[in-house]
């Protein structure tokens, strides 16, 4: 944060703005729709991306029209007793929340596990081990997952349906995305007008699909060359978006602890505490 508030305003902004737009809902899901099998279907992800910014852009002035009350009162309560116990708690349970995360790496070992526990069933009772005797295996989830992509880039789908997946990828993000509520709360904080503010505000929301965006233009451009580099790049995030969630919640799930540990005088060595 140091860093942040030493540079001009607009420039923390579009740095936060930025590593929002690696998120699943900025740019998992546009990439995910950018390597359906032949022409990229330009109006529907243009409509999910408008949609997502404007559902930001919608959070972002309520959010910055009530913040100051909001900020006074949540560091009030932080002051107190109750809420350096609260720090202690959620920031434990943060942390136990992203150890235990399942992951698809440990996913993909539980199934593994299942597999071969079943295998080893079939060969002692003396029965085939036929994969038709298995549980399905990740093509069965990747072909519903490419299936549900079809429909709705289908034509005969509803544009409402688009408009669906990103209102529902913005609720299940918004209260996960810190940089963007750092980004409101430092817009919330800055001896500006209010113009000011909802101009910086609708600027943070454009820069945040502004990565999917260069994609899009990428692969219509020359599709031939960005196609595969896409893949690569969807499968990755699929890959690492659990684990990357459990980092987060872990450092700061780590960090309210210690906070709370600190401010409550409690002595946790483990953590660095005291």
């Amino acid at each position: 944060m140091d860093f942040l508030n030493a540079l001009p305003l607009p420039a923390a902004l579009a740095i936060l703005a930025l590593v929002d737009g690696l998120s699943v809902g900025t740019l998992l899901i546009p990439v995910f729709f950018l390597i359906a099998p032949g022409r990229p279907r330009i109006r529907r992800i243009l409509l999910y991306l408008g949609t997502i910014t404007l559902f930001y852009l919608a959070v972002g002035v309520l959010f910055t029209l009530g913040l100051v009350n909001i900020v006074d009162v949540g560091r009030s309560f932080l002051d107190s007793t109750a809420g350096r116990v609260a720090m202690l708690v959620v920031g434990a349970a943060m942390l136990v929340t992203a150890i235990c995360m399942p992951t698809p790496k440990a996913k993909r070992k539980r199934a593994e596990a299942v597999y071969a526990e079943r295998v080893r069933e079939l060969q002692a009772a003396g029965g085939p081990a036929g994969a038709g005797s298995l549980p399905a295996g990740p093509e069965y989830t990747s072909g519903r997952i490419v299936r549900w992509r079809a429909r709705l880039l289908a034509d005969g789908t509803a544009p409402a349906a688009v408009v669906g997946v990103a209102l529902a990828a913005g609720l299940v993000e918004v209260a996960s995305m810190l940089p963007y509520l750092i980004g409101m709360t430092m817009i919330a904080d800055a001896p500006i007008g209010m113009p000011t503010r909802f101009g910086l505000l609708a600027g943070y929301c454009v820069v945040m699909i502004l990565p999917a965006l260069l994609l899009l233009a990428a692969r219509v451009a020359a599709a031939g060359l960005v196609e595969r580099p896409l893949q690569r790049l969807a499968d990755w995030l699929e890959r690492t978006g659990a684990e990357n969630t459990a980092w987060i919640l872990g450092i700061i799930g780590f960090l309210l602890l210690r906070a709370g540990a600190t401010q409550l005088g409690i002595d946790l060595p483990i953590i660095g505490g005291g």
